[in-house]
């Protein structure tokens, strides 16, 4: 089991790490297309015809199953923030295992881990 310690190392990290270089990207780099992007990004997932709670789990399972583990933790924390249950959270990383298949199992472990790790964040 994972240690407050261990929440507030890797997934603070994770955080200042992202706020960082997203900041550099959208402020420094002054791209146009790069900022068009990251607001496109964003607006997928406001409330619509699916509300933004739903749209999290859906950007959960596609980080799963195309296997970028700095995208399931982004996700997991927007879930958890949301008030998503372990078990319903089990139940999304279920159909990414099922669509992705056994080569998602590594990235499952780092799932199930990062909600060790948030779950002790909030406990914290």
């Amino acid at each position: 089991m994972s240690t407050s310690s261990d929440a507030s190392n890797r997934l603070d990290a994770f955080d200042a790490y992202r706020t960082r270089m997203n900041a550099r990207i959208l402020d420094e780099k002054n791209h146009l297309g790069i900022k068009r992007f990251f607001n496109l990004d964003t607006a997928a997932y406001r409330d619509g015809a699916l509300d933004s709670r739903t749209k999290e789990l859906l950007g959960l399972v596609a980080s799963a199953v195309l296997r970028c583990n700095d995208c399931i933790d982004y996700h997991l924390g927007q879930c958890v923030e949301a008030g998503f249950t372990d078990e319903e959270i089990d139940d999304a990383l279920n159909v990414a295992l099922v669509v992705g298949g056994s080569i998602v199992i590594p990235h499952l472990r780092h799932a199930v881990e990062t909600v060790d790790l948030l779950r002790a964040r909030e406990r914290a």
